[in-house]
């Protein structure tokens, strides 16, 4: 279901990271179809060049730009946000997608392990929103999307490296929002819980084998705990992402959205 106007991101230029993730992906065609141009950067080509195809279907008008691009490498990170402006113009729009899970339980979570989730999920986020920025202030407005999760804003069990990659972001959401807003742009971020992408199903499994649980034991558990009694889908992740990108969320600034089907309630 699309309740916002088909004309409600008309104009505007929106880069996604992580888009060849299932929640970045869904993104992508959630702005487009409410009139967004979008640039789109992950690690997968296939992918990419596969959304773009999708994209295009749901809006022959809408420009895409695609970009392959590792953003923990910041010649990277200065590519794409350069390369993006020259090819649709002005940045009005960030949605911070890109992200990894990883870790466990704290006597297992090795030094490598730790600092690739928070190069991913925390520091590459920080250093590609200072790229892009300065274009966004220059124009005195905008909006930012991160994405962070519930396990940025409580702690569970085995989740050391990755609730402390999501608390980051949720911290650098709040710090950041006092800043932008001051130029006109919004600062705001999502925290999903469990999310059906192969992403929110490895989280599933990997709880499960730490349990002595199959997946799909791990799973019916995890939707028990679930008021709503379902996972969250990626479109409707996509949807709340296109709400605060959009005019009709112009007084929301520094929020983390919870999307918990009732299982987080504060």
């Amino acid at each position: 279901m699309n309740i916002l106007s088909k004309e409600a991101l008309k104009g505007e230029h929106i880069i996604i990271t992580g888009a060849t993730g299932g929640i970045g992906y869904e993104t992508a065609k959630e702005v487009v179809r409410a009139g967004g141009n979008i640039t789109i950067t992950g690690r997968n080509e296939r992918k990419l060049t596969a959304l773009r195809g999708e994209c295009a279907r749901i809006n022959g008008e809408a420009q895409i730009y695609i970009r392959l691009a590792d953003l923990n490498e910041a010649a990277d990170r200065k590519k794409v946000s350069a390369e993006a402006r020259q090819a649709l113009g002005d940045v009005t729009g960030l949605v911070n997608s890109a992200g990894i899970i990883g870790g466990g339980p704290l006597e297992e979570t090795k030094e490598e392990d730790l600092r690739e989730v928070m190069e991913l999920n925390y520091f590459s986020t920080v250093l590609f929103t200072q790229e892009v920025y300065q274009n966004m202030k220059n124009q005195g407005r905008g909006s930012i999307v991160n994405l962070s999760s519930l396990s940025g804003l409580r702690g569970t069990h085995s989740g050391t490296a990755y609730s402390a990659s999501k608390f980051a972001i949720t911290g650098f959401t709040q710090s950041f929002a006092h800043e932008a807003i001051e130029h006109g742009i919004r600062v705001n971020a999502v925290c999903p819980g469990y999310v059906d992408t192969s992403m929110g199903q490895e989280a599933i499994r990997a709880k499960g084998e730490r349990r002595g649980r199959s997946y799909e034991e791990e799973r019916v558990f995890a939707e028990k705990g679930i008021p709503s009694g379902k996972l969250s889908e990626a479109a409707e992740v996509a949807r709340s992402i296109v709400y605060l990108l959009s005019d009709a969320s112009t007084n929301i600034v520094g929020e983390s959205l919870k999307i918990s089907g009732g299982s987080v309630m504060r």
